[in-house]
């Protein structure tokens, strides 16, 4: 890998290199070229279609794996798909996402689509950032998919997050509860000059007790345009919320389209939506203490996205 590779891989997963002795899988420029599984994690490449099968044996405990997508052609269009298996019991940190640096003109893109089967009281923490890099006029595209299935009393945190770079992205999420599964997803986004950011996701609690948490923060700059469609939709006696948060900036513009649904008589749904501006009380007391008005918003904007 090159010092640009690095930087990314870095950003991305929080490392430069990987340990010995932990499950890992690189995907580098279309190709997976780096891969290494342990005994209770099996990382096994796909026959049928780019991509691989990660298998987390039953009662696993505190595993970690790193899945990282690394760009840095001009021109490349990548697509892979990735199941996961997460046996009955359990336990595992996933650390995902994907960097493009992209010093060309022709578009750069990753799309991903992920599969999750959650085995009966299962945990997973599933971590994915995406970024973009690079001085070309190539565009640096990232189109993510996941799909997951929860088994009875599994739990799952999903920590999404996307902060600069990135000129187009079109992220789906569909999930499926059964009972007393918990899914808790957490979505950060920040756009800015003119990119366009699309998020849908559906949740389908089908289970009794089956419970799920949506919490979206986002920050819309310059002309860049934003776009959240939540769906949670209850089918049994479950629990769901939404809380959709969004900072608008310059002429950017955000659309924040909650939706819930219940097909049953104790399905609890509650959603919120808030757009505006940062606080004028806000940014006059950070400049009390010397921080220019750049600056200023610079510390809501972090301490908002975090």
């Amino acid at each position: 890998m090159n010092d640009k590779e690095r930087h990314l891989l870095e950003q991305i997963a929080g490392i430069r290199g990987f340990q010995p002795g932990t499950a890992f899988n690189l995907r580098r420029n279309a190709v997976g070229v780096e891969r290494h599984s342990t005994e209770n994690v099996q990382i096994v490449p796909k026959t049928d279609q780019p991509g691989i099968n990660i298998i987390v044996k039953a009662h696993t405990k505190h595993e970690k794996v790193h899945i990282p997508v690394v760009l840095s052609e001009s021109g490349l269009q990548d697509l892979v798909y990735n199941d996961f298996y997460i046996e009955e019991g359990g336990e595992v940190e996933i650390i995902a996402g994907c960097g493009i640096h992209n010093d060309g003109c022709e578009a750069s893109r990753h799309d991903g689509i992920h599969t999750f089967h959650i085995g009966k009281n299962a945990k997973v923490s599933y971590v994915e950032k995406h970024l973009g890099e690079g001085k070309g006029s190539g565009e640096r595209i990232l189109n993510p998919t996941t799909i997951v299935h929860m088994e009875e009393g599994s739990y799952m945190e999903m920590d999404t997050s996307q902060i600069k770079g990135v000129n187009s992205t079109k992220r789906k999420t569909t999930c499926y509860l059964q009972a007393h599964a918990k899914l808790v997803i957490s979505e950060r986004l920040m756009t800015h000059d003119a990119q366009r950011a699309d998020s849908d996701v559906v949740v389908s609690l089908d289970g009794e007790d089956s419970v799920v948490q949506i919490v979206s923060r986002s920050v819309g700059k310059d002309d860049s345009v934003q776009v959240f469609h939540p769906i949670a939709i209850g089918n049994a006696p479950c629990r769901a919320h939404i809380q959709c948060d969004s900072i608008l900036m310059d002429h950017a513009k955000i659309s924040s389209i909650p939706e819930i649904s219940a097909n049953h008589v104790e399905a609890q749904i509650v959603h919120e939506a808030a757009i505006g501006k940062i606080n004028n009380d806000q940014l006059m007391k950070l400049q009390t203490f010397g921080l220019s008005a750049e600056e200023a918003e610079q510390v809501i904007v972090e301490g908002f996205l975090k």
